[in-house]
């Protein structure tokens, strides 16, 4: 027996042993309201989601075609409507999440206004956007449910057992638009005590899985901008044992922790790490550093110096009172940040680097999996890099490299929509389109995202519905440019009195009045001209 029908067994006996008083409580509509309220809490979200993400790592161990994706968001609408696409599109929600971002937060989020990547924003609406997200999910399931249920009525009405049968299928099989969400909990707005805090409030928001960088919370710069400044292991390795005790204390025993280093492109670090031992992490921390052999003699008031096998060393230090690591060290460094952090209980890693390149990224994990041959990354497909120039360089040199002809082109100019149409730029974009595949093949790329692609897509069709409509074509801007290809497109959006729950509140208020119910879903709703 299905769970619908189990719960509509339930409920009816839940009715009988109440008496008079339940007589119109109608069993089957209460168990409708259950299967469209799955998940009660958010733990039980983050319990559900963090199962679903351990399976699709095992099956990506087994088979590297499988790994998975997500889109940034910045609003529960967008993440819903993400999922509503990929079910309608693919049939399935498998290995497709959300990505959670910090920058998005801080950009939009904010009471403050905008405000950069640097974690300035409220602590509390990182955990604020996780719940919204799954609000919206779950209201998802609900209006998709409910559209069933209204089929499930007219095959009964129309006495039509096979559509009943099929709709009944439909309903006892229905996938949820809830997917795991990987979210950003920047540097751990603190120390570890307020990470595990924050990480506490995410979780209980429904978050299974939680990405912390190892940078200075207080000095945190986006990924991709300079100024960045890293933390000894130790520092970033007692954060991650903070998420792993919040995770473990709320009952989610399998959430995911991935640990993200920014040391490619971090230069700069606030301290010199605790030695206890040679050769332990604090001293290959500080390795790194670029020193001077000085005397004891040469040591000038206020000056910071320390032991390096038996001669004294003077870390270079900067006006801001921040030490700088030996130029390029940034790869070695990032190796060790990984490998550092699965043996502190990381179970996947996130390399921030400069350009996206097949080559950097596999040389890097092929070093860390020497140690730890499972390991598995997240990679960020960002829209901070520039894809069309870079893969139209990476093709140019490679075309170079095998003594091919280049005369055509201008390497400093390949963004010219001038080579749009031309053989190089047919090599870079068949080189972007199979980005991930290669990536998740070459260096066990588990996990790909776009931080923030609903931030540029929602400018890009704002900025051209605002030049048509503003412009000379007026109304027709929005007509044609907008809600006829909703229309052709089957988008569900064009009628959004339904996206916003009016006829779930129509079911509702049958449910509670019977035939008395004042319904905003009758035949005056212009909403039945989409029909």
């Amino acid at each position: 027996m299905s769970q619908y029908n189990q719960d509509i067994d339930s409920i009816a006996t839940l009715k009988a042993e109440a008496g008079s008083p339940w007589d119109a409580i109608n069993p089957e509509s209460a168990a409708r309201m259950r299967a469209q309220n799955k998940f009660k809490t958010g733990l039980d979200i983050a319990k559900y989601t963090a199962g679903i993400m351990r399976r699709d790592m095992a099956e990506f161990d087994k088979d590297k075609t499988k790994y998975t994706q997500s889109l940034g968001c910045w609003h529960g609408f967008v993440g819903q409507q993400k999922l509503i696409s990929i079910k309608k599109h693919f049939g399935s929600t498998e290995r497709k999440y959300l990505y959670l971002s910090g920058w998005m937060v801080a950009a939009l989020r904010s009471e403050f206004g905008p405000l950069p990547d640097q974690s300035m924003h409220e602590k509390t609406s990182v955990a604020s956007l996780v719940k919204e997200l799954y609000t919206f999910l779950r209201q998802a399931d609900a209006r998709e449910l409910g559209g069933l249920f209204r089929e499930l009525d007219a095959a009964r009405e129309a006495g039509d057992a096979a559509k009943e049968a099929e709709v009944q299928s439909a309903i006892d099989n229905h996938e949820t638009h809830v997917v795991p969400i990987v979210a950003d909990i920047d540097a751990g707005f603190g120390n570890a005590e307020a990470t595990y805090l924050m990480a506490k409030q995410m979780i209980e928001a429904g978050a299974c899985c939680l990405q912390i960088e190892n940078q200075v919370a207080d000095e945190k710069q986006c990924g991709h901008q300079d100024g960045k400044v890293t933390v000894p292991h130790a520092d970033f390795h007692n954060k991650l044992r903070a998420l792993r005790y919040a995770f473990l204390e709320l009952g989610v025993d399998d959430g995911v922790i991935v640990a993200r280093t920014d040391s490619e492109g971090a230069g700069l670090t606030k301290e010199i790490a605790v030695v206890k031992e040679p050769g332990d992490q604090g001293d290959v921390y500080n390795s790194y550093l670029d020193v001077e052999e000085i005397d004891v003699s040469e040591m000038a008031e206020g000056d910071v110096c320390f032991n390096r096998d038996g001669k004294l060393v003077r870390p270079k230090r900067l006006p801001s009172g921040l030490y700088q690591f030996r130029s390029g060290t940034g790869h070695e460094r990032c190796v060790f940040d990984c490998i550092e952090a699965i043996n502190a209980g990381a179970d996947l890693l996130w390399i921030e680097t400069a350009v996206p390149t097949v080559h950097e990224i596999k040389g890097m994990m092929d070093e860390v999996r020497k140690v730890h041959p499972d390991a598995k990354l997240v990679y960020n497909n960002s829209p901070s890099f520039n894809w069309t120039l870079n893969f139209r360089q990476q093709a140019y040199d490679s075309w170079v490299e095998a003594g091919k002809d280049v005369s055509a082109y201008d390497r400093s100019n390949l963004m010219s929509a001038e080579y749009d149409d031309s053989e190089l730029s047919a090599e870079a974009d068949a080189r972007v389109k199979t980005f991930q595949a290669d990536t998740s093949r070459e260096a066990n790329v588990f996990h790909h995202l776009i931080t923030l692609p609903t931030y540029h897509t929602t400018a890009l069709s704002v900025d051209n519905l605002a030049k048509e409509y503003f412009g000379e074509a007026g109304m027709l801007g929005y007509v044609a440019g907008v809600q006829r290809k909703e229309i052709r497109q089957g988008i569900a959006c064009v009628k959004h009195q339904n996206m916003s729950g009016s006829d779930i509140g129509d079911d509702h208020k049958e449910y509670y009045a019977g035939e008395n119910a004042l319904k905003a879903g009758g035949a005056k709703n212009t909403s039945n001209q989409f029909s």
